[in-house]
């Protein structure tokens, strides 16, 4: 009989990161956090979350917020795939230290981005255009049929610097990212938001979600995120299709069905908070 062979199987990782991670330095990334004063005195640094329907942007506040705060918080309504519970425009501040003290950055939440048509696509531009300028006040609920009008109860007719957006952060999910490339309409709207952003002077970067489902190595050990080739073709994807460089691409997993905390996915989501609020200094 002859000898059998077996041809070595591909190895999904790479030999070395290509990206540093300090991942037992969660501290010192958290006392940066918790020093953080914005540019201006007095400014209250806002950051806005915009993705597709399901992405992940609820579950990144709340994974903030719990990091942050030191408790699982479960502030932001979690949806479905393809199913949106964030109807309205809302602010979510972040406790520091006891409950009379906050962080100076907030986050926002919005409406995901569904491509349900031209119109209601157009609309979603239009509605974004009007947040990055601050002329929309919490609690404004979106509508996809129509744009915000002047007359909404809700629109903020003379906004100051804390009302607008200081950075935009398109929440992506890594799980599902080649195919939302190859959509048209949804990459012309990302384009015409880019675009509109791009023209205030807002910086954008993007985070990439659901890391653990889009490639088994990091599903057994969140550390090998930045040696996983597959994430690393996903994130070049997303720089090329988007325009965004790679250092302003950034991974998470999120905490989604842990009840306890877990310093790899603290460190990774205090390093890529880190680098948001560090975007406009």
């Amino acid at each position: 009989m002859g000898k059998s062979s077996s041809k070595p199987v591909p190895t999904l990782l790479l030999d070395e990161p290509w990206r540093t991670m300090n991942w037992g330095d969660k501290q010192s990334v958290l006392q940066y956090v918790n020093n953080y004063t914005p540019p201006t005195e007095g400014q209250q640094f806002r950051i806005l979350l915009h993705g597709l329907v399901g992405a992940g942007k609820s579950s990144f506040i709340n994974s903030v917020k719990s990091v942050l705060e030191g408790r699982m918080c479960r502030s932001a309504t979690v949806g479905r795939a393809h199913e949106c519970f964030t109807k309205e425009y809302k602010t979510y501040r972040i406790k520091k230290g006891n409950a009379d003290t906050f962080h100076p950055f907030v986050i926002n939440d919005m409406m995901g981005l569904k491509n349900s048509g031209r119109r209601s696509r157009r609309n979603h531009v239009k509605d974004l255009n009007q947040i990055f300028k601050g002329h929309v006040k919490d609690g404004y609920t979106f509508n996809p049929e129509c744009k915000m009008s002047k007359e909404d109860r809700h629109y903020n007719e003379s906004p100051d610097d804390n009302d607008k957006v200081h950075v935009l952060v398109y929440v992506l999910d890594a799980s599902t990212i080649s195919v939302l490339l190859k959509d048209k309409d949804i990459m012309d709207t990302i384009q015409d938001i880019r675009e509109d952003a791009t023209d205030l002077d807002i910086p954008q970067v993007a985070i990439l979600t659901k890391i653990d489902k889009a490639c088994p190595e990091i599903k057994n050990d969140l550390k090998n995120v930045y040696k996983s080739k597959l994430l690393h073709e996903k994130m070049e994807e997303v720089s090329e299709t988007m325009g965004l460089p790679m250092n302003c691409i950034f991974p998470v997993k999120n905490y989604h069905d842990e009840i306890n905390f877990d310093i790899d996915i603290d460190t990774l989501i205090l390093s890529t908070l880190k680098s948001i609020i560090d975007d406009r200094q």
